[in-house]
């Protein structure tokens, strides 16, 4: 079995327990991966502002977010490139999806941080958000524009939103219920992941890179990759698509893939 250059995973339902953390045993092997000169990029489509607590993985590791919108260096705490959707866009898209989808809530993730309007109850860190109208959404570019209604499915709420934006930003949804992302135009974990590896010295083609994921927004990272696996608890469209699969989260499968490529 050839060893890639590139490990990269998704986090939530992929590398993460449910419980949100990880093993002492995943902790073991991606030390090992480490070790043997193998790189571990984290695609995720989480804020940057999420990564603060992935210290307890015990290795140095690329963190790309917002499923692509951010380049984030974990260590130091800081966004180090972004791909933003721009203000103008966003204030047609918040105005569209409005007229077009009664009962929404809306929200962003900008480089500086959360922002919702009024009535939007944040499931973290509520200190972080600031709230206001819908309309000042729009001051601002951003890399997710967050899309929640109370009674549609993901599913029917992702189809609705995609239908209104269009070929004018990135629709995709992660598993989190209720709730569609809306990201800039032509970026994906693919997109943002293969720039990174042009970047590598040398550089890493899609061959040498081995991806893991679970949710239909790791779709294009999966596809892009030389080998990908599908976790056993993914969405059924990832496990189609895959090349291969692996134990569920909660199992380790991500840890147990790599530990029988080290031997």
């Amino acid at each position: 079995m050839d060893r890639p250059r590139v490990v990269a995973t998704d986090l939530d339902g992929t590398l993460l327990r449910s419980d949100g953390h990880v093993s002492g045993y995943t902790r073991e092997v991606l030390a090992r991966v480490e070790s043997a000169g193998i790189t571990v990029v984290l695609v995720t489509a989480r804020p940057p502002r999420w990564m603060h607590e992935l210290g307890e993985l015990g290795v140095h590791v690329v963190a790309l977010c917002g499923n692509g919108a951010f380049t984030y260096d974990v260590a130091g705490r800081r966004v180090v490139a972004h791909r933003l959707l721009e203000a103008d866009v966003l204030a047609s898209l918040l105005a569209d999806l409005r007229d077009g989808i009664p009962g929404i809530m809306l929200a962003t993730e900008g480089v500086d941080g959360p922002a919702a309007e009024t009535g939007w109850e944040p499931d973290d860190y509520p200190g972080e958000w600031v709230l206001g109208p819908w309309q000042e959404l729009a001051g601002r570019p951003v890399g997710k524009l967050l899309v929640r209604h109370a009674e549609l499915s993901t599913e029917e709420l992702t189809g609705l939103v995609a239908g209104i934006v269009g070929d004018r930003a990135e629709v995709s949804h992660s598993g989190a219920v209720r709730m569609t992302e809306v990201g800039p135009p032509g970026v994906t974990k693919a997109v943002a992941l293969a720039h990174w590896c042009a970047q590598q010295r040398p550089t890493v083609d899609a061959g040498a890179v081995w991806a893991f994921g679970d949710m239909p927004n790791d779709l294009p990272m999966l596809t892009w990759a030389g080998r990908s696996f599908a976790v056993a608890n993914a969405h059924p469209d990832v496990l189609a698509a895959a090349t291969d699969t692996a134990p569920s989260n909660d199992d380790d499968g991500v840890a147990r893939t790599l530990a029988t490529l080290l031997g």
